[in-house]
């Protein structure tokens, strides 16, 4: 009773799919492309710290880039097949699982997880034979990927049950696996808290319906990105991926004042301006991240203690699990948002570094990141004709010092810098060039995430 009701549980959540609107109801993933007379792999990132990875089946690369929580699949003939995963590194790609040898026969579904931090990352594989499934049911295996989470508690309840009242079903720990089981549609609500701490939840589905017809291969793996919730669920049909958020899932957002001759400044989310959601901010300073429900949001900018002049009105759209940085950028008189999406999982392999351009006297730039003391006239700019509110994206770099130096487009007079930076391995990193308080030269950076 308790292996079928667990993977009921986790079922559940698929038809979620990171939305929190309780009266959902969807389809879940139906498997139709399998071919039963070849090998079907499918390889899932479940490595929370790891780089995206390029994987290699048989004798050539199967797919190259997978990301964290993202899967690649692919049909092969059978027999004794090869299998190497490289993670891609700042100074080239390189091997972080295999080369293994798997024997397989016509008609197998192999399912491999890297799993695990990136310095003991590991594979897990699972074989399955790949029966045809009922159009009226379900057919699931479970496997808890998640290195992060402890032993937990599940319970599987009517959707308005309370869980103290309830008793766990069972236990879960990493690179357990269930199944696989069949079962019926319905509705219900899966809550995993910390083992016999049922008020400590470390995932909540939320109200959700099943329906029939699929064959499914159900993850949990590390949140890594906003929200308390401990795992996130990622099912895999053997031929795509569906990420499976919690029901609580945030949207997380930070402030920075970047436009230099603006005064201080309140921020006022949803026209509450008895309580701003941030006061008094003054240039060139950043906020925290704020906890916030994702969906539409009315932001609005006056000067500190005012309700006019509303300075900047903008209607941001938040997504689940997702962080934001929004940048006031631009003289007081053209001040204007600008909105930039973070990617705050660190990587344990590289520092990730983004240079934002938020300097309206500037004009085009280009970019070095260079080693220290290099002469910049001699050496080709990483970035060129950046254009103001323009932003680098993520740039994997080996941990060690660099020198950063901006110039204008076509000219190696620095405009910025050089300015040495220390970066290490699992670090985040961001740089905005911005104008001088009040406006104008001399230039400089704000310095925020870690540095």
């Amino acid at each position: 009773m308790f292996r079928k009701s667990f993977v009921v549980a986790l079922l559940c959540a698929l038809v979620s799919a990171a939305c929190s609107d309780s009266s959902s109801r969807r389809a879940a993933p139906t498997l139709t492309s399998l071919d039963l007379t070849t090998v079907n792999f499918e390889v899932l990132h479940a490595s929370q710290d790891a780089p995206p990875v390029n994987v290699t089946i048989g004798a050539s690369q199967a797919f190259s880039g997978v990301g964290y929580g993202s899967a690649g699949f692919v049909s092969t003939t059978a027999g004794g097949v090869d299998v190497q995963v490289d993670g891609i590194l700042p100074g080239g790609p390189a091997p972080v699982i295999g080369p293994t040898t798997l024997d397989t026969v016509d008609g197998q579904r192999v399912s491999i997880l890297a799993v695990g931090p990136v310095a003991s990352i590991e594979p897990l594989v699972l074989v399955d034979d790949q029966p045809a499934v009922d159009a009226a049911e379900v057919r699931v295996r479970v496997v808890h990927a998640a290195s992060t989470a402890p032993m937990v508690d599940v319970y599987v309840t009517a959707p308005t049950a309370d869980i103290t009242m309830e008793a766990p079903l069972g236990t879960f720990e990493f690179k357990g696996t269930l199944g696989p089981v069949t079962v019926p549609e319905g509705d219900y609500r899966i809550q995993v808290t910390i083992a016999g701490d049922p008020t400590t939840v470390a995932y909540d589905s939320g109200t959700v319906g099943l329906a029939g017809g699929s064959d499914l291969l159900v993850a949990a793996i590390p949140n890594v990105a906003t929200g308390a919730a401990a795992v996130e669920l990622v099912a895999l049909t053997g031929s795509g991926a569906l990420r499976l958020l919690d029901a609580n899932s945030t949207a997380d957002v930070r402030v920075i004042h970047a436009s230099p001759d603006a005064p201080n400044v309140d921020v006022v989310a949803a026209d509450n301006f008895a309580a701003p959601a941030v006061t008094n901010l003054a240039f060139p300073e950043v906020t925290g991240y704020l906890n916030l429900t994702p969906g539409d949001l009315n932001v609005k900018v006056v000067p500190t203690g005012a309700m006019m002049p509303v300075v900047i009105d903008a209607d941001l759209s938040l997504a689940a699990a997702t962080a934001y940085s929004v940048l006031a950028v631009g003289d007081l008189a053209t001040i204007a948002p600008l909105v930039l999406v973070d990617d705050i999982r660190p990587v344990g392999t590289e520092a990730r570094v983004r240079i934002v351009h938020a300097s309206p006297s500037a004009g085009d730039v280009d970019l070095y990141v260079v080693a220290p003391g290099t002469d910049i006239s001699t050496v080709t700019p990483n970035f060129t004709g950046v254009a103001f509110t323009a932003d680098t994206g993520y740039v994997s770099l080996a941990a060690g010092d660099y020198d950063v130096v901006v110039t204008p487009t076509g000219d190696t007079t620095p405009a910025i810098g050089p300015v040495t930076i220390s970066v290490a391995a699992g670090g985040i990193y961001t740089a905005a060039a911005r104008d001088e308080s009040g406006g104008g030269t001399p230039l400089g950076l704000i310095l925020y995430d870690d540095f």
